[in-house]
């Protein structure tokens, strides 16, 4: 089963995500199928490719509650949508 989920990279108390499409068998910083979006929770910066994002969901990806969170927010605040 595909997942929509965070990836974390950047500095040790300093993180970043990149939200990516990944088996779930797979581990949370394994290679990713795609990547579809960006969050910063510091600056609390947030980038979606909502397009890709719908694509999956409606090939069976389920996304996280997190990541379902995120999407929710940038749809109410209208945040930086790639389209």
């Amino acid at each position: 089963m595909l997942k929509i989920r965070l990836k974390r990279f950047g500095r040790k108390k300093q993180p970043s995500y990149r939200i990516i499409i990944i088996d779930s068998r797979k581990r949370r910083d394994g290679k990713a199928l795609e990547e579809v979006g960006f969050y910063n929770p510091i600056t609390k910066q947030t980038k979606l490719n909502m397009i890709k994002i719908q694509q999956r969901i409606q090939e069976g990806a389920q996304p996280t509650r997190t990541v379902n969170d995120l999407m929710a927010k940038a749809i109410d605040k209208e945040i930086k949508i790639d389209l």
